[in-house]
């Protein structure tokens, strides 16, 4: 007869030690941070074995608990895997989605990695486009849009909050000292052709009586617009989430916060008739604990 510990609590310590954070498993099981900590003693009880140490505030897997990580993880994969293609016989091998350029360069494609690693057996292809979803038309089975107004559309749902805000590079902020938004129209104003939201909307918005655009660049995407202003050569509207981890690390700045911002949400579609295919889903559910973290991210910037 097998000898196998609670499969609870090695589900708990495999999501902390992957992430190397109880919080974040707590996160990736929909439990609480207590709830995890104690599967994880009672696992450890029943090894009568450590598996994780504290450092000051920093967790650490011990020898034992690596071993032990090293095992359970593939196995739980397995299973994962399995279970899915039983549950569901119709799972795609291919995964296509499609997304607006600058969001799939910047946000996606360097998230995409984690969604991998539990679906390793699923080939993720990604296209990019802004033009409107056509699912009679296009191969893709989720597109990705940003929308001022709720959709009306089956299998839509949305998953993260799109705000607009100036944003430039720190050194046009030091040059000047103090940039104030009637000063704006001082600085070379880039602009795209697939732009959200119009300069001169915004300034409607930040009550600015008059905006004088001197200097102007425009670009056609604004992948291309936001490399010029992380360059220096202007100040750009783009989605705060897609420069956060940038804002965070100086790279770029937020000269008047969220002064005059406008917001709108980002939805995930998937092609009518799939709204029970476990894959699918499972990319919903991702897309949203992503963004959710995004967001934390931030809230943090703005407040402090």
């Amino acid at each position: 007869m097998r000898k196998i510990p609670p499969l609870n609590a090695i589900k708990a310590f495999e999501a902390a030690g992957r992430h190397i954070s109880f919080t974040k498993a707590a996160i990736e099981l929909c439990v609480s941070h207590g709830a995890i900590s104690k599967q994880v003693a009672l696992l450890e009880d029943w090894l009568n074995t450590r598996l994780f140490i504290r450092i000051q505030s920093h967790l650490e897997l011990t020898d034992a608990g690596k071993t032990l990580l090293l095992t359970v993880t593939p196995a739980l994969d397995r299973i994962a895997l399995t279970s899915l293609q039983l549950l569901d016989k119709s799972t795609p091998t291919t995964l296509n989605i499609n997304a607006p350029p600058t969001f799939t360069m910047r946000w996606l494609i360097p998230r995409i990695s984690s969604f991998q690693r539990k679906h390793n057996d699923i080939e993720i292809k990604l296209t990019t486009s802004t033009a409107p979803i056509d699912f009679r038309e296009f191969s893709y089975d989720i597109a990705i849009r940003g929308f001022h107004e709720a959709l009306e559309i089956e299998n839509s749902f949305p998953f993260m909050t799109e705000t607009i805000i100036p944003i430039c590079h720190p050194d046009l902020i030091e040059k000047r000292k103090v940039l104030r938004p009637q000063d704006i129209s001082q600085h070379t104003l880039i602009s795209y052709d697939t732009e959200p939201m119009k300069w001169a909307e915004w300034a409607l918005m930040a009550k600015i009586d008059s905006l004088q655009t001197g200097n102007a660049l425009q670009f056609e995407q604004m992948y291309f617009a936001l490399q010029a202003a992380s360059e220096g050569l202007g100040i750009v509207l783009v989605p705060l989430f897609l420069v956060a981890d940038d804002i965070a690390s100086g790279r770029l700045c937020a000269p008047f916060g969220t002064l005059g911002a406008r917001q709108r949400q980002y939805f995930a579609v998937s092609r009518p008739g799939k709204k029970d295919n476990i894959v699918m889903n499972d990319f919903c559910n991702w897309l949203s604990k992503e963004s959710a973290e995004t967001e934390n991210i931030i809230r943090h910037l703005i407040d402090r």
